[in-house]
């Protein structure tokens, strides 16, 4: 950073950064090797290095600084440099605080969570350039999906007697309420700064083309809120998975497909840009694995976890119910019947997770979220 702020380029800035970096490496074998000799000259080592590093800074970087910048501006990034170093600092002491095997491979296999949705939003996007669905259809086909991941799960813990109807009833209803009145308020805020700007609006749906997007937005932003709540289920079962955990990625990537393809189906249905149904299925599919990881960080239980999750899928109804909507009223009869295309792909890929967790070990460790 300094040198490029000084003119270097960006190669050279890069290559001068490598060759600083090299006598790490380089001393690091012989310390290893000889650590009792080394371990005398460590505190003098050290000390001499944090001065020179506290010079540095003072009578080189600072300086320079405050030409080119306000010191207010100066004291906001040494202010936030060095929170973002103690944020770190604190992140590692508390991965490495009881550290154990089964943490690792809780870790390793949750980075491969986000495989289910990725493929099913590649399968989405191959599907649609393939035989050039209609948006109707496509938005039928996210709602569908949507509305069996949303009632999957209760009819589940309603079926085992693990929660009663009046709680499950209660939590769906709080989650359905909380995601309109986020996406009502989000949206009202957007239609009036458009409104002020003049935007234009299309014909066949009486909106600006911008909310529709912006409702596929929420949407998928309630897709991805059912993925955190049960990423955190995944990441408690995670570090207690046999054979390193890669027995749980079979049934959770079956799990994971129809995520992904709802949040494809329902981006490409808005934006024709299959760039962005891609991307918006690789994020979703990254927050599974990043929620699993901070449940393992945080060491968690399965305590009151399937309360968060009545209410993710609570969430889902509300914003797909709009949608919907949408798409019937663009073209009645394909939205129609995207929507049963959408429930039957939903369906079809929960019942081989089910018979895969009923007849093979595979789910022996996997929490009943993704059974």
């Amino acid at each position: 950073m300094v040198l490029t702020s000084r003119g270097v380029s960006p190669q050279n800035a890069m290559l001068w950064s490598i060759i600083t970096s090299l006598p790490q490496p380089l001393v690091a074998v012989p310390a290893f090797l000889c650590a009792d000799a080394f371990s005398k000259f460590l505190p003098f080592c050290t000390g001499f290095a944090a001065g020179c590093m506290v010079w540095m800074v003072i009578a080189e970087v600072l300086p320079d600084a405050f030409k080119e910048a306000s010191p207010s501006q100066v004291a906001s990034a040494a202010t936030i440099s060095v929170a973002s170093m103690e944020a770190f600092s604190t992140l590692f002491e508390s991965f490495t605080h009881d550290y154990n095997s089964e943490d690792a491979s809780g870790f390793f296999v949750s980075l491969l969570f986000g495989l289910g949705p990725l493929l099913g939003g590649g399968f989405l996007v191959a599907s649609a350039l393939t035989f050039r669905l209609q948006h109707a259809l496509l938005m039928g086909v996210a709602s569908g999906i949507a509305f069996v991941l949303g009632l999957w799960r209760p009819l589940q813990l309603l079926l085992s007697a693990k929660m009663g109807i009046i709680p499950l009833v209660t939590l769906l209803a709080f989650g359905a309420g909380l995601s309109h009145f986020t996406s009502s308020t989000i949206l009202n805020i957007t239609s009036r700064k458009k409104s002020r700007a003049g935007s234009l609006i299309t014909p066949v749906t009486n909106f600006p083309t911008s909310m529709i997007t912006l409702q596929s937005l929420l949407a998928c932003g309630a897709v991805g809120f059912h993925a955190l709540a049960e990423g955190l289920a995944l990441g408690v079962a995670a570090p207690k998975a046999y054979g390193l955990g890669r027995h749980m990625v079979l049934p959770v990537s079956l799990h994971g497909l129809p995520r992904g393809t709802a949040v494809a189906s329902c981006v490409f249905g808005a934006t024709d840009s299959w760039h962005a149904a891609l991307a918006a299925a690789a994020l979703i599919g990254f927050v599974g694995p990043v929620s699993a990881i901070g449940s393992i960080l945080a060491g968690i239980d399965y305590s009151g976890l399937d309360h968060v999750m009545m209410v993710a899928c609570g969430g889902l109804l509300p914003s797909f119910w709009q949608v919907v909507k949408r798409a019937v009223k663009l073209e009645r009869k394909k939205g129609s019947v995207g929507m049963v295309l959408g429930v039957a792909c939903a369906v079809v890929c929960l019942t081989f997770t089910r018979l895969v967790c009923l007849h093979t070990p595979y789910c022996n460790s996997a929490p009943e979220a993704v059974r």
